[in-house]
């Protein structure tokens, strides 16, 4: 689709869905800093969004400009694509003038969602993002970390880890300037690395003691069990490690470069920060 015009107008609010996430709390603060009005998309918001209540959808898009939508909990499971069709159309019918799509490398489900959007009457613009480095600081392995072995189905597969920072720049970028509709912009961090090598970086970084233990699937399925994680979650991190992280995106792209003019953030770098807060100090388990 044609570049539409920017959201100039700052009256018009950009909805950041799913706001208090890893990504939307960074994008909508970056909006803010720049002083463009944010919308929050989350059940706690004074507008309240809930994917799982479609009811919800229509008020917090009434007199929104732009979107960044990020489906929860993953674009992989079943119902996706049907939720990200009907907010798309319901977008379009509410006058929303551009969609951004976070999206995961690797996810046949997420590229029917991808697909989807781009050929939908409105500009859009696609992320498609590799693992996370702060799933290891504020996410699914943090308290793996914290308790010194981090133990994976992952092998010795090989990720281009990438740094949320540089994703919502990226987005922010796409929702506030011209030139990136109808783009696919693939992220990535700048090197492959293992998960045992992301560990020892972090050991590095933190002064920690850590040991990276690769498991099987089934181990890794009896451990979260044990933990009472719920069965549609296990199942998604089951399918990441299975069907995702089974090499098919052991390369390097130049999609931070495309967007932003600038190279993607190492993750020794993102290891150095990390451990300058104290995130990953043992006294962080008190309480955690």
């Amino acid at each position: 689709m044609n570049n539409a015009i920017q959201n100039t107008n700052n009256d018009q609010p950009i909805l950041v869905l799913t706001a208090n996430g890893k990504t939307g709390k960074r994008v909508a603060q970056r909006l803010e800093n720049q002083g463009r009005k944010v919308r929050y998309g989350s059940r706690s918001a004074a507008i309240p969004f809930d994917w799982n209540l479609p009811e919800t959808w229509g008020p917090v898009l009434e007199g929104v400009h732009c979107v960044y939508m990020v489906y929860i909990p993953d674009l992989a499971i079943p119902q996706a694509l049907s939720a990200i069709q009907d907010l798309t159309h319901l977008a379009v019918q509410s006058g929303v003038q551009k969609l951004v799509l976070l999206s995961g490398r690797g996810e046949v489900e997420a590229q029917r969602c991808e697909q989807f959007v781009l050929n939908a009457n409105v500009a859009s613009t696609i992320v498609r993002a590799s693992w996370f480095n702060q799933n290891f600081s504020e996410g699914e392995f943090l308290d793996m970390v914290l308790s010194g072995t981090i133990a994976l189905p992952a092998g010795d597969i090989h990720e281009p880890f990438i740094d949320i920072d540089d994703i919502a720049d990226v987005v922010v970028a796409a929702l506030t300037e011209a030139g990136h509709d109808g783009k696919v912009y693939e992220l990535t961090g700048p090197r492959l690395l293992t998960f045992a090598q992301a560990v020892e970086s972090i050991a590095k970084a933190s002064g920690r003691d850590l040991q990276y233990v690769p498991i099987t699937s089934e181990q890794f399925t009896d451990a979260l069990e044990d933990q009472h994680v719920p069965a549609d979650f296990i199942w998604l991190l089951n399918y990441l490690f299975t069907q995702v992280l089974d090499g098919r995106n052991a390369h390097v792209t130049d999609g931070v470069q495309e967007a932003l003019g600038r190279p993607a953030r190492d993750f020794d770098l993102y290891a150095q920060n990390m451990a300058a807060t104290g995130v990953w100090d043992v006294d962080s388990l008190v309480g955690n």
